[in-house]
């Protein structure tokens, strides 16, 4: 089968042809107006998606279920092919040989004219200087290095839970996304960078709304790289670029610090900077724009995701019963009442770790990825011609009955160790070589935060809040998880 008979919506029949060879005669089979645009392409259906859809993803998945594993997208002049096919995932992921797609993540060297995640660790489409990156940021991340770190995990989430308790009475309402949102920057800005930002605690910075600012700025950027040539966004655009410069100004600050302290042979932090910093001069690869970049990252791609997969897994919790119930008597039987939660009892909370999959399979924050494929590709028999970008859809493929039986089923059971598993349709850290470096880093934070949490309150949700996803860069709950708690001693 030819990349021609790829299916498109539906709607009444037209043809064109694309200015480039890039871009071949194609049967467009969409309603104009409303599916397709002539010269914007899907544009208009992607931006008026979220109102039929909960988020942009419900619409590929719905495309996915009616026009099978592959099928193409045109953005203006580009043509975006989307596949759910294992076979793909497998083949693009596995392999070095399928570089990041250059188009999607050159969007974000700059955010509205401001440099913003550069060539860092999650956009750098080059191979070569990106595993270069990774060897340097390797030691940083592995288990042994984060197993010291655990302390700090505990110190920050026992901050919150303090906070907690102060609530904790079933009458006063607590948004759980805002306080996890909270405790994990502190988690991250300590272990990370060595900084105290004393977020749960009270202290004021403009740090969290720098990110959430630059977040909302990257997703509507990326649906509409012209807004800021147009009058009316101007305000939105500076507010962006306001709080891009402060993040890399932050960084900046942090690093030449830093970096000072160990020319003048003080005593170091003992935190992943200090580390990445120690293995960089040994590389001799002290690039200090690619380390800003990755500074950005570390918080773009690390906390804002953690601190969503966690107020999901409450949400569910809460409207889950039978499964908090089993969670927490796995709490009680491995952590008791200790404050202090060992490496060693993190590796024991084996259904807690099914519970944090599931989440990820029905929410995952960061929900796709991108290759290109430079040269002519058959997948699912259908020809796929060389030049495209082809994106994966971990949220798509983990809602789909063929992959997952009763998919909108919140179930843990599913990532027993003994159950059968689908291959290469889960994949909300990615895959392969380009697999997300701070996985284990955010698992170990999420169990800590969340054996605390189960361990010490009891939580009910607050009547009248939509379930809905919304879409901020990352997936995150719609209506903040407001709950009430009541404390468990």
């Amino acid at each position: 089968m030819s990349f021609n008979h790829l299916l498109q919506p539906p709607g009444s029949v037209n043809s064109f042809c694309c200015a480039t060879d890039l871009y071949f005669l194609i049967k467009v089979n969409i309603t104009v107006c409303l599916l397709f645009s002539f010269l914007l392409g899907h544009i208009p259906t992607l931006s008026k998606a979220e109102e039929n859809y909960s988020v942009v993803h419900d619409l590929f998945l719905h495309w996915a279920e009616i026009y099978g594993p592959v099928f193409k997208i045109n953005i203006l002049h580009r043509v975006m092919i989307y596949s759910t096919s294992p076979e793909s995932v497998k083949e693009c992921l596995m392999s070095s040989k399928y570089p990041k797609d250059p188009y999607t993540y050159n969007q974000l060297f700059n955010l509205f004219g401001k440099r913003f995640l550069g060539k860092g660790l999650l956009t750098d489409p080059d191979h070569d200087h990106w595993y270069h990156q990774r060897r340097i940021m390797d030691p940083a991340f592995s288990n042994t290095y984060l197993k010291e770190m655990i302390g700090i995990f505990n110190e920050r989430a026992e901050q919150m839970m303090e906070k907690l308790e102060e609530k904790a009475d079933g009458h006063q309402e607590v948004s759980m996304h805002s306080i996890i949102n909270r405790v994990t920057l502190d988690v991250i800005t300590k272990v990370a960078f060595g900084m105290d930002l004393g977020l749960v605690e009270g202290n004021k910075t403009d740090f969290p709304n720098a990110i959430s600012k630059v977040l909302t700025g990257m997703m509507r950027y990326m649906q509409n790289p012209y807004m800021q040539y147009f009058p009316k966004h101007w305000a939105f655009v500076r507010e962006v670029q306001e709080s891009a410069d402060l993040l890399r100004k932050t960084g900046k600050e942090c690093i030449s610090q830093r970096k000072k302290a160990m020319q003048n042979g003080e005593e170091l932090p003992k935190d992943i900077l200090t580390k990445i910093l120690q293995c960089a001069e040994l590389e001799n690869a002290l690039d200090d724009e690619i380390m800003l970049d990755n500074f950005i990252t570390f918080f773009i791609a690390g906390q804002e995701t953690t601190a969503n997969q966690l107020s999901f897994t409450v949400m569910e919790l809460t409207r889950q019963p039978e499964i908090m119930t089993k969670l927490r008597m796995e709490v009680d039987e491995v952590i008791g009442f200790k404050r202090d939660i060992s490496y060693d009892d993190i590796q024991n909370l084996n259904y807690m770790t099914q519970v944090l999959k599931e989440s990820l399979r029905f929410y995952p924050p960061g929900p796709g990825t991108s290759r290109y494929l430079k040269e002519d590709t058959i997948f699912e028999g259908i020809k796929i011609p060389g030049g495209v970008s082809i994106t994966f859809n971990t949220y798509v493929m983990g809602r789909m009955e063929k992959f997952f039986q009763d998919p909108c089923k919140f179930d843990p059971e599913r990532f027993h160790p003994a159950a059968v598993k689908p291959y290469f349709c889960y994949f909300p850290f990615a895959l392969g070589p380009r697999s997300c470096l701070g996985q284990i880093f955010s698992q170990l934070e999420a169990k800590v935060i969340l054996s605390k949490l189960i361990q010490r309150f009891e939580f009910e949700l607050v009547p009248g809040q939509s379930f809905e996803i919304k879409d901020t860069g990352t997936l995150r709950p719609r209506d903040g998880v407001v709950c009430t708690l009541k404390s468990r001693a």
